[in-house]
């Protein structure tokens, strides 16, 4: 039997062109797992931007999925106030998936850059063998960035909820802020 293994691209942000960076082939057949009652607005969308092989959905969104007992996998998330001190007493590795003009705009010292867009080009960056963290903006690019490595078998991933909006409000180490009009 072949193992399939999904992404999380959420409906509420920019749903379709993440798709169409994300998914390279239109073909590709897609099972959605969608909010009850958006099932429709969801293979619209999903249309509009070239995306014709759905397959179906699962009735029942994920609640049903869950409930069937079938495998499932959870993302750790952590507040940023957690990160800072996790930063200091491990030397953790962080990956900031914001595109690069946020990145260069401010960032955290010694944070890689690996934009969400162009995550498949930095997969061999990300360490197997201890945790290490990813945000964005935030929240949402990060999540998709993390399933995305969980689904190529990196199940040490942390997600930083909040994003960089959170991690602005800590006392991690960040470079001096930088109009993205300047760059």
């Amino acid at each position: 039997m072949r193992q399939m293994r999904s992404i999380f691209i959420g409906i509420d942000g920019g749903f379709a062109p993440w798709v169409g960076a994300l998914i390279k082939d239109i073909k590709q057949p897609i099972l959605l797992v969608t909010p009850v009652g958006r099932e429709e607005e969801t293979v619209t969308r999903l249309s509009r931007v070239g995306f014709d092989n759905t397959l179906g959905y699962l009735n029942g969104s994920f609640d049903a999925w869950k409930d069937a007992g079938k495998e499932m996998d959870i993302l750790e998330s952590i507040s940023a106030k957690i990160l800072e001190t996790r930063i200091a007493a491990e030397n953790a590795a962080v990956f900031d998936v914001r595109k690069p003009g946020e990145y260069l705009s401010e960032h955290i010292v010694d944070a890689s850059s690996t934009p969400l867009d162009f995550l498949n080009d930095h997969i061999s960056e990300f360490p197997k063998d201890r945790p290490f963290y990813v945000h964005c903006a935030g929240g949402y690019r990060s999540v998709i960035a993390a399933s995305i490595l969980k689904a190529r078998g990196f199940h040490n991933v942390v997600d930083v909820a909040g994003g960089y909006g959170a991690i602005k409000n800590t006392k991690i180490e960040k470079t001096a802020y930088v109009c993205p009009t300047t760059l």
